[in-house]
């Protein structure tokens, strides 16, 4: 059975995690986030827990499966490929940005170092992904 969510985090570090729900909590959009900190953990929620987020934000620099390779992933697999998803890293490369893009991703956000701005890139990324886009109903698959 598919579950909508709000925001499916997928972000290996404990204190960009940590600064990334709070700013969620913050914003007041996001009520339903779930954590996941690796690619495993994120193909399982939307694989065998069936969560369908309204957003992904996705670090690339996971350990194991890297972003890249869990976007390809969610890509190629009809039952999720729709689904939107923004890259959310410290990462300034030009090839992380290529390729991000190259994959799929719908959106890139380079994250903040200060708590602030971080604070702020998050809010408007909820801004845009939780109350302006729309997305179909998790009943209606991929």
């Amino acid at each position: 059975m598919l579950r909508q969510i709000d925001v499916l985090l997928v972000e290996d570090d404990p204190a960009d995690a940590e600064l990334t729900l709070r700013a969620l909590a913050h914003t007041g959009t996001a009520a339903a986030v779930e954590h996941a900190r690796d690619g495993e953990e994120a193909l399982d929620a939307l694989g065998a827990r069936g969560l369908r987020p309204r957003v992904i934000l996705l670090d690339l620099k996971l350990p194991g499966m890297t972003g890249l390779e869990l976007l390809r992933r969610i890509r190629s697999d009809p039952e999720t490929c729709t689904l939107p998803v923004v890259v959310f890293t410290s990462s300034a490369e030009t090839r992380d940005l290529a390729g991000s893009y190259s994959f799929g991703a719908n959106g890139y956000a380079q994250k903040p170092v200060e708590f602030g701005e971080f604070g702020e890139a998050v809010g408007r990324l909820c801004d845009f992904w939780l109350r302006v886009n729309r997305v179909p109903p998790a009943s209606s698959g991929g």
